[in-house]
């Protein structure tokens, strides 16, 4: 038996803070020397950060990059340490990962596949390195090799696939395992998406089995530069059999899933397999060869168990949960906000916010206690962390119920119920005075009244826009971050107020469709994450049917009147946005899915859908920040671009129109 100790860790980095992500380095490596690790992963790009975006084009990006790197060599004595960080050669710069044992540097192997969909744009900063090429480049006056290495270290060999490398046909893995490489590192920046934890699993289980190797898979944790929020699980394979799984969804700013593989297993079951072709001859410059002394130890036992809600029935509501509540609170500490603001209207969408910035401090307590969850959020002054359930809820949570004569004792009572629940500070806004003013103003210039017959849209939009700038006051007062509260099935018809319920500096539901948020509150009403419980304040929230409450009561307003039910808007926008379907394809599908709707109904409510998605892009282009957490995102920024002129799919809704009709004849 040749047993090796190995690690992959998880960091909460931050893009271009090169203390702060040096010392979390610094850390993990100590963490991994005291627990007797010999090989330890670390992600993708770690020295500067992933999310660098046009800053990777600056050069004093990869040179600071640099340097930190020669800083972080000391710390490495005694371990194999991989390092991610730029490097600029031949006019082109490339992300690598560096190999670092016992202090010396070693080479650097250049990311061969680039992602290039959905939210990364990799290809815009990086070249893509060819296969099988090797060269050299210079760090701190020394030359080392560059490209397409493997790394003989003391008789055990090492290779890298870097994150996408593993994700496509013709991955690397397979290069490698025919150069002999033992151990695969792959350091990587996968970002959070629902379900992606089952692919990840799949390609490292299979690559390790497939490729007769040991798989160490490392990953970012946390919500990093924005947008993207990763959920660090960190992965240890081995000939086909999963040793060691970490934890998703961390608070803590490093992580160290370790486990003890065997390398002449592999070696064996290499030999073993008949169909394997391995490279012989003699030395290959793309093997870097160095001595370090692997010391005997015991075996061990790789023994992992996943949380319980990692197998349960409702793991997307838990995912869902966990993502945005680590979201939230690495964007308050990283944005230096004071707390939150939340506009909260006693509907589905505010209060899930609002609930989410209450998660935060449950699940973040329970994970890191009372005194560590404090000292990350030290930027506060004074947090009352004795009653986690309410003391710093409050300090960090404010909700405000605004009020107009439009508004209902329903819609308050469920505001104030959920944020008493919450343990929230609250407050009532009367807004009416303001809203009557701006209608004199205007009425008085035209030389009319407003009526609800003549003016319904404008008259609906003024009460939304009134609201936004006592609370954007509230906020500044507090140094606090206003969380917008619309969300994806609103973002894809427009239906929002541009400078009123649109306000804010972050929207962290707005990846999420209506529909599901609905069915996420009802969990949270009876359930809610294992570890925190359920909230059944929010009974007076689901009984509602959703409305904006911007008409008079008499009206009965409600949002899907105003538009269409919310299920049928989410199967439109997936079939003609995510799955690029005209209006002629979404109509069979939902004809040949929908039996509980009348033909003309669905007609109608697509013909809307279009001219509605067309006509709203300018404000999908204003939306506050967004949070990535599935292939459905419509944020034009990263994921869904869209012309905000455009001819409005005109030819294609009169061909819907014409064969509409001719079919119903």
């Amino acid at each position: 038996m040749k047993l090796i100790k190995v690690a992959a860790a998880v960091l909460n980095q931050t893009p271009l803070d090169w203390d702060g992500n040096r010392a979390r380095i610094v850390a993990a490596i100590a963490s991994a020397r005291d627990r007797g690790v010999r090989v330890l992963c670390l992600p993708e790009l770690c020295i500067p950060g992933y999310g660098c975006e046009d800053a990777f084009h600056s050069p004093s990006t990869y040179r600071t990059a640099r340097e930190v790197l020669l800083e972080i060599l000391p710390a490495t004595d005694g371990l194999i340490v991989s390092l991610g960080l730029p490097v600029w050669h031949a006019g082109g710069l490339f992300n690598t990962a560096c190999l670092v044992a016992n202090g010396r540097l070693l080479g650097f192997v250049a990311k061969q596949n680039l992602a290039n969909e959905g939210i990364h744009y990799e290809p815009r900063w990086f070249r893509a390195w060819p296969k099988g090429v090797c060269a050299e480049t210079e760090v701190g006056g020394r030359r080392y090799p560059l490209g397409d290495l493997v790394f003989d270290c003391g008789g055990v060999v090492l290779g890298f696939e870097i994150c996408e490398d593993a994700w496509v046909g013709a991955r690397p893995g397979a290069d490698l395992a025919r150069r002999n490489v033992d151990i695969i590192l792959n350091p990587s920046a996968s970002h959070f998406a629902f379900g992606k934890h089952e692919i990840r699993k799949r390609f490292v289980l299979e690559g390790s089995r497939a490729l007769h190797v040991s798989y160490v898979y490392a990953n970012l944790v946390g919500n990093e530069a924005g947008r993207a929020i990763y959920d660090g699980d960190a992965m240890v394979a081995s000939n086909g059999r999963m040793l060691a799984v970490g934890p998703r969804f961390s608070f803590a700013d490093c992580h160290l899933t370790t486990a003890v593989v065997d390398i002449d297993v592999s070696r064996t079951n290499r030999a073993r397999s008949g169909s394997f072709r391995v490279e012989v001859g003699g030395a290959n410059q793309s093997c870097i060869q160095t001595e370090f002394d692997f010391p005997h130890i015991r075996p061990e036992e790789n023994r992992f168990e996943p949380a319980a809600w990692e197998s349960g029935p409702h793991r997307k509501e838990e995912e869902f949960a966990r993502a945005v509540a680590l979201g939230l609170f690495d964007y308050l500490r990283k944005s230096r906000s004071r707390g939150f603001v939340v506009s909260l209207s006693g509907g589905a969408d505010s209060a899930a916010v609002a609930t989410l910035c209450a998660l935060l401090v449950k699940l973040g307590v329970a994970e890191l206690g009372a005194k560590d969850f404090a000292a990350k959020l030290s930027h506060i002054a004074g947090i009352d962390l004795h009653n986690a359930s309410s003391g710093a809820v409050r300090q960090l949570l404010t909700c405000v119920y605004q009020a107009t004569r439009n508004s209902s004792s329903t819609t308050f009572e469920a505001a104030r119920g959920v944020a008493e629940a919450l343990g929230a500070e609250f407050y009532r806004f009367e807004v009416d005075r303001l809203v009557d003013q701006y209608v004199d103003v205007v009425a008085g210039a035209i030389g009319r009244p407003l009526t609800w017959q003549q003016d319904d849209l404008a008259l609906q939009n003024i009460q939304a826009r009134v609201r936004s700038p006592s609370v954007w006051l509230l906020a500044n007062l507090r140094g606090a971050l206003l969380l917008s509260t619309s969300n994806r099935s609103e973002a894809a018809v427009g239906y929002a107020t541009m400078d009123g319920d649109t306000s804010g500096g972050l929207s962290p539901i707005a990846g999420i469709d209506k529909a599901y948020l609905r069915r996420w509150l009802l969990w949270m009403e009876h359930t809610g994450p294992d570890g925190a419980g359920p909230l059944p304040a929010l009974r007076l929230v689901n009984q509602q049917q959703p409305t904006a409450e911007l008409r008079p009561p008499a009206a009965g307003q409600t949002d899907e009147a105003d538009l269409m039910p919310y299920e049928v808007l989410d199967a439109i926008e997936r079939a003609a946005i995510r799955d690029k379907l005209s209006p002629r394809e979404v109509f069979e599908r939902l004809e040949s899915e929908s039996r509980d709707y009348p033909r003309e109904d669905l007609l109608a409510w697509i013909e809307r859908f279009f001219r509605l998605w067309c006509r709203n892009q300018w404000k999908r282009e204003r939306y506050a920040p967004s949070f990535h957490l599935d292939d459905e995102n419509l944020d034009p920024k990263t994921w869904c671009r869209f012309p905000i002129l455009s001819g409005g799919f005109e030819r294609e809704l009169a061909e819907l129109r014409r064969d509409g009709q001719a079919e119903s004849r």
